[in-house]
C-alpha cells in the first residue's frame, strides 16, 4: 500500500473541494482582509501553491527550485488558483504513484539560497510528510476564513477511510477517479 499516494490523492480531493467553494466568492471577497497567518484567502492559498511548487521541484531534483519560488506570480482569481493548484496536485500524485517502498529514505536536497550543493538534505518520507502537513495547516486556515463569508466551508476530512466513500462520490467523479479495489 502506497500511503504517500493515498495522501497525495486526499490532498487533491481536499484542494478540489475547498477551491470549488472559494471560487464561488467574488474577486473582492477572495482578496478581502481576514484574520489569519496570511491576511486573505488569496494570500493563504497562493502561499500553499508556491510552497508546493518549491517542494515538488525539490522532490524531482530540480536545481532551479529556488528560482521557481522567487519567480512565483500569485493567481489573481480563485478560478486561476484552482486550475494551477490542480496541475501541481496532479504532479505530486504522479510522483507519489511512482515511489518504491525504499524511496522514503532517499535523500532530497534543497536550495535555501546558497545553492543545492550546500543546502539541507532530508529523507524523502519526511519531506512528503512535511508537505502534506503544510497543505493541511493552511487549508484549515482558509477553511476558517471561508466561514466568515456567505459560502459554507466544505467538509475536508473524509477522503482516506474506505467507509467514507459515499461522501466523496461527486468529487471522485469530477476528477475522473474511481475508488481502488
Amino acid at each position: 500500500m502506497n500511503l504517500h499516494l493515498i495522501q497525495a490523492r486526499a490532498n487533491r480531493l481536499a484542494n478540489h473541494r475547498l477551491l470549488h467553494a472559494v471560487a464561488q466568492l467574488g474577486e473582492a471577497e477572495f482578496h478581502a482582509p481576514r484574520t489569519s497567518f496570511f491576511p486573505s484567502l488569496a494570500l493563504t492559498l497562493n502561499h500553499v501553491l508556491n510552497v508546493d511548487h518549491y517542494y515538488i521541484a525539490a522532490l524531482h531534483g530540480d536545481a532551479d527550485m529556488r528560482h521557481i519560488w522567487a519567480r512565483y506570480v500569485p493567481a489573481r482569481t480563485a478560478q486561476e488558483l484552482a486550475e494551477r493548484q490542480a496541475v501541481s496536485d496532479e504532479r505530486l500524485i504522479t510522483f507519489c504513484a511512482r515511489l518504491e517502498p525504499d524511496d522514503d529514505r532517499r535523500v532530497v536536497a534543497f536550495d535555501r539560497g546558497s545553492g543545492i550543493e550546500s543546502g539541507p538534505r532530508e529523507p524523502l518520507g519526511r519531506v512528503l510528510a512535511h508537505l502534506f502537513m503544510h497543505q493541511t495547516h493552511h487549508r484549515g486556515q482558509a477553511h476558517a476564513m471561508l466561514a466568515g463569508t456567505s459560502v459554507k466551508p466544505p467538509q475536508l476530512d473524509d477522503f482516506i477511510l474506505l467507509g467514507d466513500d459515499k461522501h466523496r462520490v461527486e468529487d471522485m467523479a469530477a476528477l475522473g477517479w474511481a475508488e481502488p479495489v
